[in-house]
């Protein structure tokens, strides 16, 4: 991976850090270069930490400073886990936490003032498809960003925002976001067994319609809208679906209420 040295410290091996140190040993990073922290991977994680010439440890070691300390934590054992990080930090480490909600100013609290990126990937990073939205604090350093946008793009594309309120919104667009689009599998598949379609037969032209569009999506030039107006006939089946999805009491408003409660509650869980 080019543009990268120094020691990156993972905290927390298991969906998300899984996905990422995967994603990391694949494009190149070294695995002597990095340091595992957590307290039970799966066997799985602790085989492919071994395999790479990786240190896995259960706790923070003595008389290490790490480059970049990354936390792949779960939000709500943030506050336990920090505290004995902080000997990791030293003036040119920068912290990148991808923990919902959890505000840089409450990171720092624990760690001391560092350069701290606060994050929001998504599931599909688990397959290499996700999509990051990142925000960088006055700390961190061109180098160190550029550094850590190489290790966050393992996963998919990185949109780096202006603010750190911004984070919220990504939450709830692109971070909530595959949960939304799977409830839209369940609801197309319940409304095609209302149409008299056997259950599962309705489920599964649901999923593949669902994922097919979407890698349609990924692979064409064309955005969204050319690529509705293409599927619909003036007169056709189609449009009379669509006449009910965009009616003014339609999928937009639902859209709009959806994500901003999303957002708040984002912003409920930043305080």
């Amino acid at each position: 991976m080019s543009g990268m040295a120094g020691r990156i410290v993972l905290v927390g091996a298991g969906n998300m850090g899984g996905a990422m140190l995967t994603g990391w040993l694949k494009a190149g990073v070294e695995g002597a270069r990095i340091v595992v922290i957590d307290p039970g991977p799966s066997a799985t994680m602790a085989a492919r930490i071994a395999e790479a010439g990786a240190v896995h440890v259960t706790a923070a070691p003595d008389g290490l400073i790490a480059d970049i300390l990354f936390l792949a934590v779960k939000p709500q054992v943030m506050d336990a886990v920090l505290p004995p990080l902080k000997p990791l930090v030293g003036k040119d480490s920068v912290v990148v936490s991808v923990a919902a909600g959890k505000t840089i100013s409450s990171m720092e609290r624990h760690l001391g003032e560092a350069g701290m990126v606060r994050a929001m990937p998504n599931t599909p990073a688990m397959v290499g498809r996700g999509i990051t939205g990142a925000y960088a604090n006055a700390r961190v350093s061109e180098a160190q960003r550029a550094q850590v946008h190489e290790l966050l793009k393992v996963s998919g594309p990185v949109e780096w925002v202006a603010t750190e309120s911004d984070i919220d919104a990504v939450t709830a667009v692109s971070g909530s976001g595959p949960a939304y689009v799977f409830y839209l599998v369940e609801c197309l598949g319940e409304a095609g067994r209302k149409a008299g379609l056997p259950a599962d037969l309705a489920m599964r032209l649901a999923r593949e319609t669902v994922a097919g569009a979407g890698e349609l999506l990924y692979q064409s030039p064309d955005d969204a809208a050319t690529l509705r107006k293409n599927v619909t006939s003036p007169g056709g089946t189609t449009a009379a679906a669509l006449s009910v999805l965009m009616a003014e009491e339609g999928m937009q408003p639902l859209f709009d209420k959806a994500v901003a409660a999303a957002r708040n509650r984002a912003e409920e869980l930043a305080k």
